[in-house]
């Protein structure tokens, strides 16, 4: 029983220590993509080229026994190439399916904001309800189901910006940002003997994974801590710096991120703080703010403001 119970901090740490191999000085960052996979969502990395979505990606499929595809959307990319197609089998002489890069346990869909919005939308369906519809046809996809979408957020020639209901669908954004000094110059050093993924072995085998993706559900979440939820979303729907706050998706969404952050450090119940490490990851790419002159708006510090002036209930549990 208390093996179980501490199932999701064992495979955490597991999870930290062998993609930290790979992505130096980055732990907090990591942690929270552990926290999302094991909530079953799906995630956004978006980052200045070079700073290692890719390589986070990778090492993360990796480090878990599932099967893993990478799919580099580019203009040209076909939805069929995604979902697959059915073709004729001169052979057979029959109509056969043919299974496209979705179905897979984790999809790397890298620089996703460089394919067409027809291309984009088609991943609506599999993020949402893990499954794939093609010609009236539904197959079901394997469990588990992960989406990580890369992106650059600074070169927007070529590039079809994903819209709100499909930001809405990734349970989380995340940004790696430059490393330190120091964790760079490791860097450096080990670029000349070895690739940063050559010591990023198997750790958590794909039966574990889904087990521990269970025990999150188990973890209780009290009245005051939904109480405090509601109060943050509805901040972010009355802030008048956004247009667009938090969503019911959303509200759920940072539940049961709360409910993982509660399981990676071994509790079977969630604190006010659990809510406020991950309020930022989850929310801040839902809310689309009121635009005002040249600058783009900075939902990240929007969602910061709106975090720190939301009172925090007294009662922990």
């Amino acid at each position: 029983m208390k093996e179980e119970k501490n199932l999701c901090a064992q495979l955490c740490a597991a999870l930290k220590e062998n993609i930290g191999r790979a992505i130096k000085g980055k732990e907090a960052q990591i942690e929270q993509l552990i926290i999302a996979i094991l909530c079953k969502g799906h995630v956004l990395l978006e980052d200045l080229p070079g700073t290692g979505k890719t390589t986070l990606a990778k090492a993360l499929a990796r480090s878990v026994g599932c099967n893993f595809k990478r799919v580099q959307f580019t203009p040209d990319l076909l939805p069929s190439e995604l979902t697959g197609i059915n073709y004729f089998n001169q052979k057979e002489q029959a109509f056969q399916f043919r299974r496209g890069a979705l179905f897979t346990h984790i999809l790397l869909a890298d620089e996703i904001n460089r394919a067409m919005p027809r291309t984009q939308s088609s991943l609506l369906e599999c993020m949402e309800e893990c499954q794939v519809t093609v010609d009236g046809d539904t197959y079901l996809l394997e469990t588990p189901f992960l989406v990580i979408a890369t992106q650059n957020p600074i070169e927007n020639q070529g590039t079809y910006p994903l819209p709100e209901a499909q930001l809405d669908r990734f349970f989380m954004r995340l940004s790696l940002g430059y490393p330190a000094r120091e964790k760079e110059r490791e860097m450096l050093e080990c670029a000349a003997e070895k690739t940063a993924l050559d010591d990023v072995k198997e750790c958590v085998k794909r039966e574990t994974f889904i087990r521990a993706q269970e025990e999150v559900k188990k973890v209780r979440v009290g009245r005051a801590v939904q109480g405090y939820i509601l109060d943050l979303a509805q901040a972010t729907r009355c802030e008048e710096k956004l247009c667009l706050g938090l969503s019911p998706r959303g509200a759920i969404a940072l539940q049961c991120a709360a409910q993982g952050c509660a399981a990676v450090k071994g509790r079977d119940y969630v604190l006010p703080d659990d809510v406020k490490q991950i309020f930022c990851a989850v929310a801040a790419h839902r809310l689309l703010a009121d635009r005002q002159g040249f600058e783009e708006p900075d939902t990240e510090k929007i969602a910061e403001e709106i975090l720190e002036a939301t009172p925090v209930p007294a009662e922990n549990v």
